[in-house]
Formats: structure tokens, C-alpha cells, sequence
């Protein structure tokens, strides 16, 4: 089976404008017309993205969420949107659906302005897609990262990855983790805030690990995680405790949607306060340094890398 980076691979031979930024970032960068224009597009799979199980209109929110993300990670403030979408042949499950899509485009600002409709054949699986557009100021990429910079994420991680597991009736936990999982909230106004203060910036929807060496091989550096600093929430301490083990679930379990930023050490009162005037949670969790690659440690000894560091397709 071709594995997702190795098929991105095989498209940069063509992928030569430099709005690409040779595919190595989540979102396109176009200069139009004296603006700075922010592209992404995100499809969500049922049985990959969402259950069968999900309300329909948690999987609408879900959709657009997904996108804005990636616009959040940008320092993009949105501007509008399009949609795929696959007819489920149940006019009531459709329209919840546009219930809970239209919820989050009201909430932050981004009317949807077309897109396409198309049926697909009885029993396969429903598919969405959408393409959300912003536009920005300041745009960092994955590839800024500098040694010496502090790497830092916002929120916590892990709430999703266990509201999955609340979803599919394999553990009993509070509401506020199924929320995590089926409701997530980009960082939008974070986003625009961090943008001019950081050297690279990137969401965190496949897990800390796997996202992080994404950023360090964009960067060409090595990104040292600090295990006892990832951020766990109460809810999630209360099924999981405050292990190593547990760190690592958080830190591997993706779906987060959280920021993931590496910024110089002078940046960091700025940082703080763009954090504190939002009321944003924020953590230091490591450091990038000369090299290459992921580096692992707890208390400044380094740990194994566990054999699966997030979600890749």
C-alpha cells in the first residue's frame, strides 16, 4: 500500500508554483491582487475521520473544523469556503449535517460560496471535502524552525483520541472528551496572534510526534520533545493518570487540533501574553536544536520513540 508521504512524493515533480511550497506544508500560499491568500483542503472518510454512530451534524462541524485548522496554523483569518459533498440518500441525516456545517462557518466568519454534490453507490462509505480560503498577513510555514528555538503547542492533547474511544463503547468517560473528539475548536484567533511572533507553525491533527518530526524534516533540524511536558487535561488524567504511558497516548493519539509552534527564545513574554490576553492555554514542550529528526527524552534522558508516533494514511 502506498503510505501518504511517499504518494506526496510523487506529486511535487508537478507541484512547481510556488504557492506549494513544495507540498510540504498543510496549505497553499497564493499572492493575488496585493493579498496574501490562504488555501487548504481536507477530506474526512467515514470509518477514517468519523463513525457511522456520529451525529450528523457533529460530522459537518468536524469538516469544516478540520480546515479552519490548517487556516489557524497559517495566521489566516477566514474568508470563505467550498464543498464536496456525497448525497447520503437520507434527506434527514443531510440536513443535519448543513445544521452543524452552517453552525461553525456562522461562528467564525467563513460563508460557504459553492462547491459540488454528488451521489455515490449504496454501501460505500460517506466522503466530504472542503476547501476552506483566508487571508493573511503573516504566514509561517513548517520549514522556519531554527536551532535554539523553544517548540511549544497550545491546549491540551490526547482528549480526542480517548472521546474516539468513548465513541466506539470501549471506555466510559466524561462528556468533555467526546466533545474533544467530535467538536473540535481551531485556534483561529491564536493563530492570528502567534503568527508574526513565531518561526514556524503547524496544527497538530495527526499527533505530537508524528507533526513534530514533520516540522523538524521541513526545517532540516532535529526537535527534542520533553515527555513530562506534554499537556495532559484533568479529564483525560482521571482515565488514563499521569504516566509516561500516558504521555505517550496523548502525544501519539492525534485529532487534537492544536498549534504546534516553535519560536525564539526572545518571543516567549510576547508569547505569553498573546496566550494570557486570550485566555489560551500554552506549553513549552522542547526545543529544536542542530540535526535531524525526532528525539524523545524524560527529565533530559533520551526514551525510545514507541514504533507508531500518529496517524499517517
Amino acid at each position: 500500500m502506498t503510505s501518504e508521504s511517499a504518494f506526496i512524493d510523487e506529486l511535487r515533480a508537478f507541484a512547481t508554483h510556488p504557492a506549494a511550497r513544495g507540498l510540504t506544508d498543510d496549505a497553499a500560499v497564493l499572492a493575488f491582487a496585493g493579498r496574501t491568500l490562504v488555501l487548504t483542503h481536507d477530506a474526512i472518510v467515514e470509518n477514517v475521520h468519523f463513525l457511522p454512530s456520529d451525529p450528523p451534524e457533529d460530522i459537518g462541524w468536524k469538516l469544516a473544523a478540520a480546515n479552519l485548522s490548517d487556516l489557524a496554523a497559517k495566521g489566516a483569518k477566514p474568508t470563505a469556503a467550498l464543498m464536496a459533498y456525497s448525497l447520503s440518500g437520507d434527506a434527514g441525516w443531510d440536513a443535519q449535517f448543513a445544521a452543524g456545517l452552517g453552525e461553525i462557518l456562522s461562528k467564525y466568519g467563513c460563508p460557504l460560496i459553492g462547491g459540488d454534490t454528488v451521489r455515490v453507490p449504496e454501501g460505500s462509505a460517506r466522503h466530504f471535502g472542503m476547501t476552506a480560503i483566508g487571508e493573511a498577513e503573516f504566514v509561517p510555514g513548517r520549514d522556519g524552525a531554527s536551532p535554539g528555538d523553544e517548540l511549544w503547542v497550545s491546549g491540551t492533547l490526547g482528549d480526542a483520541g480517548l472521546g474516539l474511544a468513548i465513541a466506539r463503547g470501549e471506555i466510559e468517560g466524561p462528556e468533555v472528551l467526546l466533545q474533544a473528539y467530535r467538536r473540535p475548536t481551531p485556534q483561529l484567533e491564536l493563530g492570528q496572534k502567534l503568527a508574526p511572533l513565531v518561526s514556524a507553525m503547524m496544527d497538530v491533527s495527526d499527533g505530537l510526534l508524528i507533526d513534530a518530526k514533520r516540522m523538524a524534516e521541513a526545517s532540516n533540524v532535529a526537535i527534542a520533545i520533553e515527555s513530562i511536558d506534554v499537556p495532559l487535561s484533568k479529564a483525560f488524567v482521571s482515565i488514563r493518570g499521569d504516566t509516561r504511558e500516558a504521555s505517550l497516548e496523548a502525544a501519539t493519539a492525534g485529532d487534537d487540533y492544536q498549534l504546534l509552534f516553535a519560536a525564539p527564545p526572545r518571543s516567549r513574554r510576547q508569547i505569553e501574553t498573546v496566550a494570557e490576553d486570550l485566555k489560551a492555554r500554552i506549553h513549552c514542550v522542547g526545543l529544536v536544536e542542530e540535526g535531524g529528526g525526532l528525539v524523545l527524552q524524560e527529565g533530559g534522558s533520551p526514551l525510545p520513540l514507541p514504533e507508531k508516533l500518529g496517524w499517517e494514511h
